[in-house]
């Protein structure tokens, strides 16, 4: 089973480059978690027929969003079946209230489409496209404070149904391997403290970021580059987008990769497969 992530920055603008549907008849995933959307569904005019698409979109127009496609499977009769038993849109309302996440001078998180799941039989995949903290980390404190917390209980609570995997452009480089430039980013946002402790904290909670259980040490593996100076011809680069792995499942966990040479983004597409 293959799963992919990809922060396309705008999925219409991926797919008018005539990028998006060749990438999909590529590789062929199973599941294609979608973060930075920045549309509603139908205004990409993709037609993927062997697809179930589950859109979670921004009450602002053109702005972040997410979505879950998922192939669907055909029986010995010949007959479509879609693997997709329920859908959760953005973080449960009880959580919101429980961290306050009614949002800053920003807006409120939970309304700009930033996280959906779908739960299939064995186990739920979810996406986030997590707040970033802005560069004069003036969203820092909802982050560390509200949205990391919340969004971490929240995986907790599906995991006591079935086990999770959870994918996404979280916005943090986690350790100094991590991006190109470490010393020179340090309480930058995206590397700060408080945002590395979230991801700290998932693996504490018992999570497994999937290519560095593949992959435990080494520089040069990036998600995300800057479009200025050059950035991703050079390699200078930043690993944001993950695939973290509930425990239950790591003996199924096959390969973790970046498909880094994928264009067509700011960021390019992270891979897990399972047996």
């Amino acid at each position: 089973m293959k799963l992919i992530s990809w922060n396309v920055n705008g999925i219409r603008a991926v797919h008018n480059k005539g990028i998006f549907l060749p990438f999909i008849a590529k590789e062929k995933p199973d599941v294609l978690c979608l973060q930075e959307t920045k549309a509603m569904q139908g205004q990409a005019e993709i037609d993927l027929k062997e697809y179930e698409e589950y859109w979670n979109s921004a009450v602002k127009k053109g702005y972040s969003g997410t979505a879950i496609f998922v192939k669907t499977k055909i029986n010995k009769e010949g007959v479509k079946k879609n693997p997709v038993i329920n859908v959760l849109y953005g973080l449960p309302e009880k959580l919101c209230k429980k961290y306050k996440l009614s949002g800053d001078r920003y807006g409120d998180p939970n309304r700009e489409g930033r996280v959906i799941a779908v739960e299939l039989d064995d186990f739920y995949v979810v996406t986030s496209y997590t707040p970033n903290a802005k560069p004069d980390l003036s969203r820092l404190q909802l982050r560390h404070k509200q949205w990391d917390p919340a969004f971490l209980e929240y995986m907790q609570e599906l995991e006591k149904k079935k086990p999770v995997l959870f994918c996404g452009d979280l916005n943090v480089a986690h350790t100094f391997d991590d991006l190109a430039n470490p010393e020179a980013n340090i309480g930058d946002h995206g590397f700060t403290d408080e945002e590395r402790e979230g991801i700290d904290k998932i693996i504490a909670a018992g999570y497994i970021d999937s290519f560095r259980h593949v992959t435990p040490k080494g520089k040069g593996h990036y998600t995300w580059w800057s479009v200025w100076s050059n950035a991703r011809a050079r390699n200078v680069g930043w690993r944001i987008d993950y695939w973290f792995v509930s425990k239950k499942l790591l003996k199924r966990l096959k390969s973790a990769s970046i498909l880094s040479k994928v264009m067509g983004s700011d960021h390019c597409p992270v891979v897990l497969e399972l047996r």
